[in-house]
């Protein structure tokens, strides 16, 4: 096993030779937010690993006949030539062949490493044997469960390990056994400020806390208690992924979107550390959405666009999960980054943080659906201010040690059913 392999298989993270790109399996970068668990492989891709299922059944079933398959190419390309693109799509189009030969060089390298593509084909055998012994019951819907008129009034129950007391002198008690601190579960900032995991217990459900983080449960309207006293206390690294109007996303009732104009109210800029934060947003390829963040969302919050990243999306066998090419469907998603507060961004040698190298390629299997995967540590560096880094993640649907999470459902992939316990 070479060193870049080895260093893999332990922190989650491949680097392609020679490109600005790297592979991320998600669930080894997560699992080192856990002490005593771990990420259940098979929840983390379940979707992933259907979705290859269903297109191999698809490929077995669909044979249609050699001279139809020419005759519905030849229909579908006289279709694709007739129609004349506005000048959105003409932008759309254009911004994707800057970036198409960036992406392939990504994806041609991924493919030519075989221990990588082994590394995938072992681990879907792992999803696929953990699925089928897998009883997958309903979400717990927190969206729903928070916006009724009883969720100022339910509690939470948080259970830590030891029985140690807090030496700041501020009355919290880490837990033993069957006590619990009953806590406000919404509209209220909770932390397992030890240095293992901790359990929530919520309408009859268990959710898992990692190490060192915080999260408050709550809508739009309450993210200004986030905002700290002073400057100096607030996040260097802020990572927005918002719910974005998506027509597939509202089709299967996946998340409650909202209209752009709503993000321009984030107080991002009062969330910033006074020495300056660096921000990253997760975009969708619709021209509208990009054109709001470059010329309203960003100048609105008082943000300087640095750079982009991209995700690739891969599957198990290394393939593309579409045709790159493909319009409305491309496999790929983009990361805007810039910085807030930071003065004299062209004074690079002095300055204390090393700005991002532009347009790099993050490969990953995809989760389950508009999962993201983990870029903490990939954007830690390039983060102004003290250390050690605040971090902050809005809308988030998960939590990550020593992050603090917000949204109106940060515990989604927190439920015990998505993890195991280490020595399982």
């Amino acid at each position: 096993m070479d060193e870049e392999l080895s260093s893999f298989m332990e922190s989650g993270v491949y680097r392609l030779s020679g490109l600005n790109a790297v592979f991320i399996e998600p669930v080894r970068v997560l699992n080192a937010s856990y002490t005593r668990f771990r990420v259940s492989t098979s929840m983390h891709y379940r979707r992933s690993c259907k979705s290859d299922q269903a297109g191999s059944v698809a490929r077995v079933r669909v044979s249609p006949d050699p001279k139809e398959w020419k005759n519905n190419k030849k229909k579908k390309k006289r279709k694709r030539g007739s129609h004349i693109l506005n000048e959105r799509e003409k932008s759309a189009e254009n911004r994707h062949l800057e970036v198409r030969s960036l992406l392939m060089r990504a994806h041609e390298a991924f493919i030519g490493s075989s221990e990588v593509l082994s590394f995938l084909r072992e681990l879907k055998g792992e999803v696929e044997k953990g699925l089928g012994a897998m009883d997958v019951d309903d979400e717990n819907s927190l969206i729903k469960v928070g916006n009724v008129w009883q969720a100022p009034l339910y509690e939470m129950i948080l259970r830590f390990r030891g029985d140690e007391t807090d030496k700041e002198g501020e009355g919290r008690r880490l837990v033993l056994n069957g006590e619990g601190a009953h806590v406000t579960a919404f509209n209220n900032l909770i932390c397992n400020e030890t240095s293992d995991d901790a359990e929530a217990e919520f309408l009859d459900r268990w959710y898992l806390l990692p190490k060192n983080c915080c999260f408050q449960m709550s809508d739009l309207a309450q993210i200004y208690k986030l905002i700290p006293d002073h400057s100096d206390l607030g996040f260097n690294l802020i990572v927005i992924d918002p719910p974005w109007e998506n027509g597939s996303a509202r089709q299967k009732a996946m998340y409650l979107q909202l209209p752009n104009r709503y993000f321009l109210s984030l107080p991002v800029k009062q969330l910033a550390h006074t020495e300056g934060a660096l921000v990253a947003v997760w975009v969708t390829n619709k021209e509208k959405v990009l054109a709001f963040v470059e010329k309203e969302l960003f100048p609105a919050w008082g943000i300087t666009h640095v750079t982009n990243f991209y995700w690739l999306k891969v599957k198990f066998d290394g393939s593309l999960i579409g045709e790159l090419d493909l319009f409305h469907h491309r496999p790929y998603e983009r990361l805007l980054l810039g910085y807030i507060n930071v003065k004299g961004m062209d004074s690079g040698p002095h300055l204390a943080f090393k700005p991002p190298q532009a347009n790099q390629v993050i490969l990953s299997v995809p989760g389950d659906y508009s999962r993201k995967p983990p870029v903490g540590n990939f954007l830690i560096d390039h983060a102004p201010g003290p250390k050690p880094m605040k971090c902050i993640e809005l809308f988030a649907r998960e939590l990550v040690a020593g992050w603090t999470s917000w949204g109106n459902e940060p515990l989604h992939f927190q439920e015990l059913r998505y993890f195991m316990h280490k020595n399982a």
